[in-house]
């Protein structure tokens, strides 16, 4: 270690990980806005994040398919951080989000932008639940959205807008892993909805496979443009995470072929 520098301690290794699945892996460079965020936070250069960004890249094994190596110099903490994170998503990354909110001295709901206007006037446990979950989804967005780089993995629309990070096996069904990246796509609202009813669903392969009712009304244009056109294409590949395989199956299960 060169004179003047310090170990990275868990807490900011910690922080690391969680911008590390927030941002696409082009834009962990030490220019990045939320780079230089955390950098400031932590009382870090941005070259020092950025680098221990790289140091994760190098775990990740979507990243390693890609021939992408990362950087070498990783620790014994940033592996055992990586690991619970991977491991836990719903409890690591909504603890991490609560860590970075005290760091700003700010609430873990301002942190995230949510809005809790329309929530039920109540007290208690059950107001808690709920401003969790409405943080949870935002969190889950931000992960999925960057995993699709901010575009839907059907159509290639890039109107954050117009994008839903959507559950492949659905939130209320899976409590384990409501924040889990494989267990989400990106997509627009329209495909978003037919998802959810099981209209459309992605292969194991990661192809598009839409209901055979479309093909009832295979003569409207808005039907072939927007559905049958897509049958049997790939999906725009994620950069980090690839679709957990037992989600893909659950969904493909309840398909309406």
């Amino acid at each position: 270690m060169k004179e003047g520098q310090r170990l990275w301690n868990r807490e900011e290794t910690i922080l690391a990980v969680n911008l590390y699945c927030k941002i696409p892996f082009g834009q962990m460079h030490s220019r990045n806005k939320e780079v230089i965020e955390l950098a400031l936070l932590i009382n870090r250069t941005p070259s020092s994040v950025a680098r221990k960004l790289g140091n994760f890249a190098s775990l990740d094994p979507k990243l390693k398919e890609r021939g992408i190596t990362g950087l070498s110099n990783i620790s014994k903490l940033d592996k055992e951080v990586w690991h619970e994170y991977m491991q836990n998503w719903d409890t690591e990354f909504f603890e991490g989000e609560k860590l970075l909110a005290q760091m700003k001295n700010i609430t873990v709901v301002q942190q995230n932008q949510v809005n809790l206007d329309d929530l039920p006037l109540m007290e208690g446990r059950e107001r808690e639940r709920l401003v969790k979950v409405r943080v949870n989804q935002s969190i889950f967005r931000k992960i999925v959205l960057s995993n699709f780089n901010n575009m839907c993995c059907i159509t290639g629309i890039q109107m954050p807008e117009l994008l839903v990070a959507s559950h492949i096996t659905p939130w209320s069904k899976d409590k384990r892993n409501q924040l889990n990246p494989k267990n989400g796509l990106s997509l627009n609202a329209l495909h978003d909805k037919a998802f959810d009813n099981f209209l459309i669903t992605i292969s194991e392969d990661l192809k598009i496979k839409i209901s055979s009712s479309f093909y009832k009304h295979k003569d409207v244009p808005s039907i072939k443009e927007n559905f049958i056109n897509y049958d049997g294409r790939q999906i725009i590949a994620p950069i980090k995470f690839d679709p957990g395989v037992a989600f893909l199956k659950y969904h493909n299960d309840r398909f309406e072929s």
